[in-house]
């Protein structure tokens, strides 16, 4: 396959992932610039110790920041910095780090993940309560971190006072909590509300922040807001090989994304492309949008043959073979046009 034909393949541009778009130009331009010079390797460079200030202005003046390089990373180091060998982490049944890590969490961090039923993908206290028991029984893994995802792999998004009330549960029954962020930047601009109010403020003590679906190359990282949270996050990152020799490209990316507003530009422009292609999805006759679009998701059923024909066209992923349920995504970079043009195809196929 040529680089022209490789350029302009019709199918590679869908809704099957926010993964799928390319990088932001302004993300470029900052990789670029920091390409000039030298600058000392594994995180004493420039970009890495300016990065520090750029998150805490986000997120509060304790907060210390590990980039990785992608976002099981991300979530595998962050749990084990917050685990003994013997101890477990709650999440819901939906949550990225059981149903599409690969066991990473298990297989590379050792741990013990005590899964929940979630309607919509989020936990409340009462949920947490049907794992957060057999504290000091020898033959239990131990209950320690309560991991959710905002925005959740189902579309759904936490409100600060939900993520608070969840908070205050597991700190009270000694637990520690972990907020998976891949899309945290979404759920934000979803409520119009600054990322602290669904982290720090709300008593998040470790947070994966997401960068990748954000319109960043690569690059994803493990942030503390609280210190006595997590232990030794330095060494399992070397350990776990995520400790990047020129990590300045990785953290010029992230000072680009946050330093301004272009996390939220980026967002808001994927947030609104999903809500008009479920406005536009749910005027076409025989197909069903049976969960919220609150973020950059939208989850809809569609007949299975008629799955089949549009995969050709576009790409998407089924989510549930035996409903007939997809997922459609979009990115930073979806326009008016592609959304347009994607739901005209479903109407045409449905006929």
């Amino acid at each position: 396959m040529t680089q022209a034909r490789r350029r302009h393949d019709p199918a590679a541009k869908g809704f099957a992932s926010d993964n799928y778009a390319g990088v932001h130009p302004e993300i470029l331009q900052a990789i670029v610039l920091a390409n000039e010079g030298h600058q000392i390797a594994y995180g004493d460079d420039v970009y890495t110790e300016a990065l520090q200030e750029v998150f805490r202005a986000h997120l509060g003046p304790a907060a210390q920041v590990w980039p990785v390089f992608n976002g099981t990373a991300a979530n595998v180091v962050g749990l084990r910095a917050m685990c003994a060998s013997w101890e477990a982490v709650i999440c819901a049944e939906s949550a990225h780090i059981h149903t599409d890590e690969g066991g990473a969490p298990e297989v590379t961090g050792g741990l013990k993940l005590l899964t929940v039923p979630a309607p919509g993908g989020k936990l409340t206290p009462e949920l947490i309560d049907r794992q957060a028991w057999g504290f000091g029984d020898p033959h239990r893994a131990q209950p320690k971190v309560v991991s959710i995802s905002n925005a959740t792999e189902l579309g759904t998004v936490y409100t600060p006072q939900e993520i608070k009330a969840v908070c205050d549960h597991a700190h009270q029954l000694g637990l520690l909590v972990h907020l998976d962020g891949a899309r945290v930047t979404n759920a934000a601009a979803a409520l119009d509300v600054p990322l602290r109010a669904l982290t720090t403020d709300a008593g998040v003590d470790v947070l994966s922040f997401g960068g990748t679906k954000a319109g960043l190359l690569y690059g994803e990282a493990v942030v503390v807001l609280n210190p006595e949270a997590a232990r030794g996050v330095e060494y399992i990152r070397k350990t776990a090989m995520q400790l990047s020799s020129k990590m300045r490209f990785v953290s010029a990316q992230f000072e680009a994304l946050l330093a301004g507003d272009l996390w939220l530009r980026n967002a808001r422009r994927a947030n609104a492309m999903a809500a008009r292609l479920a406005a536009a999805v749910r005027d076409i006759p025989g197909v069903e949008v049976p969960r919220p679009v609150e973020a950059n998701a939208v989850f809809a059923v569609l007949p299975k043959d008629v799955t089949v024909r549009l995969q050709k066209r576009f790409r998407f992923y089924t989510w549930d073979e035996s409903t007939g349920e997809v997922r459609w995504m979009c990115a930073f970079d979806t326009t008016e046009a592609d959304v347009d043009a994607f739901a005209a195809a479903i109407a045409e196929e449905m006929r």
